[in-house]
């Protein structure tokens, strides 16, 4: 399971409608609602700073949150939407729904490379070009992995890491399925391959003498 879900503080927010949202708006507060694992809605505030900080992060709607009310039990949440000002586009609502443990959500997974001392590329002077440091699976709310591990040991100049080749955690699967995407690939340096190039060139302008 990830080791560090982040938390987002709430308070509950008395009263609803647009009266009491106006209100949250003018304290410096976003007034949201928590929907959905088998209990009532529940209306909250989360500070503007807070939430404003968290969406220019990015990720903010695949990302899963301990919310943390006060008075009440923690919660995993993912948030559904956000609605902004349509001419400032800033947030003025957002949308948190409960997950249960068996739930199943779409989230950003990291990838983490080990044993690069034993790749033999690495050690010729090859560079390790990573595509994706990160993989969108879909996981379940009770058991998300904190990182996906690709070994490198034993990978040469040219080897190329697809999704296909990692053991993901069991009960995940990657949300691309159509196409056996590249993580990552081990290149030659530089100037190896402006060598490689420059003997190709020779050798076309040799055919064509």
């Amino acid at each position: 399971m990830a080791g560090q879900i982040p938390d987002l503080h709430a308070t509950v927010r008395t009263g609803t409608g647009k009266g009491a949202a106006r209100q949250a708006r003018r304290e410096n507060l976003v007034p949201g609602i928590v929907y959905g694992g088998g209990e009532d809605p529940q209306p909250i505030n989360v500070k503007y700073n807070e939430l404003f900080k968290r969406l220019k992060a990015g990720r903010f709607l695949s990302t899963l949150f301990n919310l943390k009310v006060e008075g009440q039990e923690d919660v995993r949440v993912i948030c559904r939407n956000v609605q902004r000002d349509v001419v400032k586009d800033l947030p003025v609502h957002l949308d948190l729904m409960r997950l249960r443990r068996t739930s199943r959500i779409n989230l950003y997974i990291p990838v983490e490379f080990i044993n690069e001392e034993a790749a033999p590329g690495l050690k010729k002077g090859g560079v390790l070009t990573v595509v994706r440091p990160e993989v969108e699976l879909k996981v379940t709310a009770g058991d998300i992995p904190e990182k996906i591990t690709v070994d490198l040991t034993g990978l040469n100049i040219g080897d190329i890491v697809h999704i296909s080749d990692i053991a993901l955690p069991e009960g995940t699967r990657p949300m691309i399925t159509d196409r056996d995407f590249v993580i990552a690939n081990i290149s030659a340096p530089s100037g190896l391959r402006s060598a490689e190039d420059e003997a190709g060139e020779e050798a076309e302008e040799g055919g064509e003498a």
